[in-house]
């Protein structure tokens, strides 16, 4: 059973340019560094391009690529200006990692050490949360500090997003059947 779950800093969006709408992307070489990503990428009319994290500066210095989805982390980290422009903080997703707990054990603690469990539970979760916000802020203002222009979103731009969020979703359905279906009944209560 899940315990509790600690985020990383939501995804933004990097570029050259600023986008103002999903059309923005058409055309332009997008780092994909999973399937997700690559099936986003072909979904905007970009040219998605596997990078991984070491490469990135490399990847945007030679032209290999001109945009990606990642984390105020990771670009404050990969030094983002020497490369691109703009972050959009489109919050494009959240990654979690969740503690579980076989529930067969736990249920074999006794009513006390369950309860110091959750509660242990509780604290390391909003401390979790507290510190995505703090990694957050403090790396985006490192990156504004260095000359990225930090963009707020268009409501066109999120539109556009969460359209083909939809559509992604709708395939994931398809391909995962019925026990998908099942795991995202219970994911979306």
């Amino acid at each position: 059973m899940p315990l509790f779950s600690v985020p990383w800093p939501p995804q933004g969006l990097y570029t050259k340019k600023e986008i103002k709408t999903v059309d923005d992307l058409k055309g332009i070489k997008f780092r994909a560094y999973n399937a997700t990503l690559e099936t986003f990428a072909n979904k905007v009319g970009a040219a998605p391009t596997q990078i991984e994290v070491p490469d990135i500066p490399q990847a945007f210095a030679t032209g290999r690529v001109d945009a990606m989805i990642t984390s105020p982390s990771t670009g404050a980290n990969s030094k983002a200006w020497d490369f691109v422009t703009h972050y959009t903080d489109i919050q494009a997703w959240l990654p979690k990692n969740i503690v579980v707990v076989n529930k067969k054990a736990f249920r074999k603690l006794d009513g006390k050490t369950q309860e110091a469990v959750l509660a242990a539970a509780k604290t390391a979760e909003t401390r979790g949360w507290e510190m995505s916000k703090k990694e957050t802020t403090v790396k985006t203002n490192i990156m504004k500090d260095n000359g990225i222009i930090i963009v707020t979103p268009s409501p066109e731009l999120m539109a556009g997003l969460k359209e083909v969020g939809a559509s992604m979703l709708e395939g994931w359905k398809k391909a995962a059947g019925s026990e998908g279906a099942t795991l995202l009944k219970a994911y979306e209560k």
